[in-house]
């Protein structure tokens, strides 16, 4: 048996051992495929990507001001889960929240790791930037980050926490916590950065970007805010399973109500689909079993920057949205329902005018008009 063949087997005993056998493991590799962007005949090229990562790639996972709720998000997921797949890819070297080792022990691990660098450096959670706010070990959390982004060949920012903020650095913000980037930027150091926005991250998003390394040898593209376009190419509100209803005027204006139940539009109840970019109505959680609009509830734009104050009060409506097919018109929800039915109509009318002028229009005995 050849090396390649020693890993490859290696890698599907260990799928064995966690109970996943190669016929799911290999419609895995075929939705993660689709996940990415790519034909689910690549399924086979990326089953072969992954039992060939014989040497598993190293991990620091730091957490920071955040309630670990990227960490429980991806360790929870359904079968087959994220975290089993690429458990046998990565080595997650250190993660307080997940690891047996604490104290002294733990310190060592990060001596260790930060010696040996080349590892990927993911980071959960804001950075404050006041003395004694943040510590790790008797050390400020931003120089931990500076000590451990200095020998890492990248970072992945998880979550919104770590994007920019997130939830502990709304206003007042009294720790005067910043986001991964900014902090690197603050400390000198820069490194290939991965932003992922979302409270908490899809952990498909994770597995998505290290497939995508793993197949192709690069990090995907990233928009102008350092996201995978992949993933945050398109708004809430584009994919939305409500989107039909919001172009023909139908919304819910109270909960509990026959509209509610009947799954009409929830812009009008605070959804910030439009202005929010994310694949959550594709990819969804739980093995794609559901996500916040499908569960009823509005998006309150966790995927963007500075939501915690820019979008709150979360059940307040958007101030005005751009109506699809009317040039950019802007109207409040008040006025929306009104304009969208007319829009409707008005394309109606228009269809009809233009069916009838092009002779397809057929009169009562069945012959062209």
């Amino acid at each position: 048996m050849g090396k390649k063949d020693e890993v490859s087997k290696q890698f599907l005993d260990a799928l064995e051992f966690r109970g996943i056998k190669r016929r799911d493991f290999l419609k895995y590799c075929g939705a993660t495929a689709a996940l990415i962007g790519l034909s689910e005949l690549y399924g086979p090229k990326i089953a072969a990507a992954l039992e060939k990562a014989a040497k598993r790639q190293p991990v620091i996972w730091l957490n920071f001001a955040s309630d670990s709720g990227c960490t429980e998000s991806f360790i929870k997921a359904t079968y087959p889960s994220p975290a089993e797949v690429i458990l046998d890819i990565l080595s997650v070297d250190y993660n307080e929240t997940i690891q047996a080792a604490a104290g002294k022990q733990a310190e060592e691990i990060l001596a260790a790791s930060r010696k040996a660098g080349g590892y990927i450096l993911i980071v959960e959670g804001g950075v404050p930037t006041k003395k004694g706010h943040g510590m790790i070990g008797n050390k400020e959390m931003l120089d931990v980050l500076k000590e451990m982004a200095g020998p890492a060949i990248a970072v992945i920012a998880i979550g919104s926490c770590a994007t920019d903020g997130g939830v502990p650095a709304a206003k007042p913000n009294p720790s005067q916590i910043i986001g991964t980037g900014e902090a690197l930027q603050r400390v000198g150091i820069s490194k290939p950065l991965v932003n992922m926005d979302l409270c908490p991250v899809n952990p498909q998003y994770l597995v998505g970007v290290v497939v995508n390394f793993l197949l192709l040898g690069k990090i995907p593209d990233l928009d102008s805010q350092g996201r995978p376009k992949m993933f945050y190419g398109q708004t809430i509100h584009d994919n939305c399973e409500r989107r039909a209803h919001f172009d023909a005027g139908r919304f819910v204006e109270k909960f509990g109500s026959q509209e509610e139940a009947l799954g009409y539009c929830l812009y009008k109840m605070g959804c910030k689909g439009p202005m929010t970019y994310s694949a959550c109505p594709k990819i969804q959680y739980n093995d794609r079993t559901s996500w916040c609009i499908k569960a009823g509830g509005p998006c309150i734009g966790c995927a963007e920057r500075g939501w915690t104050d820019k979008f709150a009060g979360f059940y307040e409506p958007l101030p005005g949205v751009k109506i699809p097919g009317l040039g950019g018109v802007e109207a409040g929800a008040d006025k929306l329902g009104a304009i969208a039915a007319v829009a409707t109509a008005a394309g109606i009318a228009v269809h009809a005018v233009a069916t009838a002028a092009s002779g397809r229009t057929k009169g009562k005995d069945g012959g062209k008009k």
